[in-house]
């Protein structure tokens, strides 16, 4: 499945009680639907899935899935410390119809956490997972750091087919990158090579097009005994496919850094910041995939102190203030997060002065 492009993993609204506010939540997906971003992640790290229950966390995995459009790529966030209940929240958002699952890495027992446990974790989830899988890594918060050489060995897996990497060291991503090149999986991608997923298949093939071919969905898998070469386009109701090859995926999540990484070997990003701001993270994207650097750095440089700020050190309350500021609805965060400082407002507003959206 193709992951390229910009990712905003959203966040979690609640009203002032403290209860999920879900009006607001199809509202923010809504609109992030009408933007250039390639899908949207829900319950990860912004969507403070740690802070609630799990009945709450399959309610916003299903409210989200209802609001977003049909042709963004959707990321389910179901990393939870044990295998068995990453795998029944998995299962879960498999069943709603998300497209990938991202599962962050075990961290609370961090001294056991060797590479003999990460390699075991997540290949016993990846075997029996329903759906492709993400490697999650945020060390900031997990205070725990995958070693390039677990992921490296993890990407053989056929079931995992990529790792958001949110350490910013671009020299782990350009070292996954390389070790990584000779992994080439098939894919299927529209005609002019942007994301297809099952659920994006089985849609299309429900509705043909008149006077169009009616494709089995089974012979986009490669199940088929003439398996297309890339170049060849296959009609399935009003979609127009074609094959690619494509790798072991790194995205990162430090916006401040996501040009270089690009230039490192990255194919995308799931970005914090893009919650208030995915135009100006997308730009960057854009630029660098249209092979014009210089306009690539000015774009970054134009959000590094604001996406620093914001997302690297206020986190999620500065996130969600800047998203109030943007036009979308951030509100509270739940406790023990605490609000924004009136000073601190005005900071985030003047570092969003020239980023809106």
């Amino acid at each position: 499945m193709l992951l390229q492009g910009i990712f905003p993993p959203i966040t979690t609204p609640f009203y002032p009680d403290g209860n999920v506010y879900f009006k607001k939540l199809e509202h923010n997906v809504e609109r992030y639907s009408r933007t250039l971003v390639a899908g949207i992640v829900v319950q990860g790290s912004t969507g403070e899935a740690v802070m609630l229950s799990d009945e709450e966390r399959r309610d916003v995995l299903k409210c989200a899935r209802q609001a977003a459009a049909p042709n963004k790529v959707l990321i389910a966030g179901t990393g939870i410390e044990s295998s068995v209940e990453t795998l029944r929240l998995t299962e879960y958002a498999a069943e709603l119809g998300y497209d990938v699952a991202m599962v962050r890495t075990p961290h609370y027992y961090k001294k056991q956490m060797l590479p003999a446990n990460m390699l075991a974790f997540y290949r016993t989830v990846a075997d029996r997972s329903p759906l492709p899988l993400i490697i999650y890594n945020f060390p900031q918060a997990t205070g725990y750091d995958i070693p390039a050489e677990v992921v490296i060995e993890l990407a053989e897996h056929p079931n995992l087919i990529g790792i958001k990497e949110s350490s910013g060291d671009v020299e782990k991503v350009r070292k996954m990158v390389e070790a990584t090149r000779h992994i080439k999986r098939s894919t299927t991608v529209t005609e002019t090579f942007e994301a297809v997923t099952p659920r994006m298949v089985a849609a299309a093939a429900n509705t043909p097009a008149d006077g169009g071919e009616m494709v089995p969905v089974g012979a986009l898998s490669g199940a088929s005994a003439g398996k297309p070469s890339s170049s060849a386009v296959t009609v399935v109701g009003k979609m127009k496919t074609r094959q690619k090859d494509v790798g072991f995926q790194v995205l990162v999540g430090a916006a401040q850094k996501l040009h270089p990484s690009l230039d490192a070997g990255a194919v995308g990003a799931i970005l914090a910041f893009a919650d208030a701001a995915p135009t100006a993270c997308y730009e960057i994207y854009a630029a660098w995939k249209e092979g014009d650097a210089e306009l690539a750095r000015l774009k970054q440089e134009r959000i590094i102190n604001a996406a620093q700020r914001i997302a690297g050190e206020l986190g999620i309350p500065g996130i969600k203030y800047g998203m109030d500021f943007n036009g979308y609805y951030g509100g509270p965060a739940r406790l023990p997060f605490l609000p924004l400082a009136a000073d601190v407002k005005k900071e985030v507003e003047q570092l969003l002065a020239d980023i809106r959206n």
